[in-house]
């Protein structure tokens, strides 16, 4: 049960980013395939199975974020919690390129630090 959890979600971690990357890329050339409703459902169900294998693998594993001896569990929900916060304003709260840019890869380097975090161990932010 473990591993199938663990394969299922960092296979949806990955298409979580490829998803946010493609419908960025889209916006930014002005595409009107950011319109298709595949596009417009899938990143949610991603992101649902995401969540929902996660909190799979807190019951599974034990862990439990906000508690002495899981910091660095604590931090990597952080950063995931900012890679969807800064995901969401890339596509739906920016106004112009910029911040839509400067949004985009600080949600990439959120789930970066959530990777590095998770594969670790150690809490990077906190201490």
């Amino acid at each position: 049960m473990y591993f199938a959890l663990k394969n299922i979600h960092m296979l949806s971690i990955a298409i979580s980013a490829i998803l946010l990357s493609i419908r960025y890329a889209l916006m930014m050339a002005n595409s009107p395939m950011i319109e298709k409703k595949f596009l417009k459902i899938s990143p949610h169900v991603v992101d649902t199975v995401l969540l929902l294998s996660g909190i799979g693998l807190i019951f599974s594993l034990g862990f439990i974020p906000f508690s002495p001896g899981n910091e660095w569990f604590t931090e990597k929900v952080t950063c995931i919690l900012a890679y969807f916060a800064l995901g969401f304003f890339t596509l739906h709260v920016a106004k112009n390129r910029l911040l839509r840019t400067f949004a985009f890869f600080g949600a990439l380097g959120w789930l970066l630090m959530a990777g590095k975090i998770a594969i670790t161990k150690v809490p990077a932010l906190m201490g």
